[in-house]
């Protein structure tokens, strides 16, 4: 699904910070903490996970799982156009 390196990195890359992102998703803060400190693959409740790719889709994120075509071949994030011109959605 997603890592805890890609949430930080989304985030990094959109200049949004955990509150912020917990806001937007409609979870507590201290889940996005939880999620952002765990090690590998973010683990919890599907619904919560998927609000949470909900959200940064939504500030312009698109997430690269394994194998998914990137440059590279690993897992990562990158930007969409559009999203490079309004960072905060």
């Amino acid at each position: 699904m997603i890592t805890a390196a890609q949430m930080r990195a989304a985030r990094a890359l959109t200049g949004i910070d955990q509150k912020t992102l917990a806001e937007r998703a409609g979870v507590s803060l201290p889940t996005i903490q939880r999620m952002e400190a765990s090690e590998g693959v973010v683990r919890g409740v599907v619904d919560t996970l998927m609000k949470v790719i909900q959200a940064l889709d939504e500030v312009g994120v698109e997430l690269i799982g394994e194998n998914q075509a990137s440059e590279r071949g690993g897992r990562g994030v990158r930007l969409k156009a559009a999203a490079a011109q309004n960072p905060q959605g």
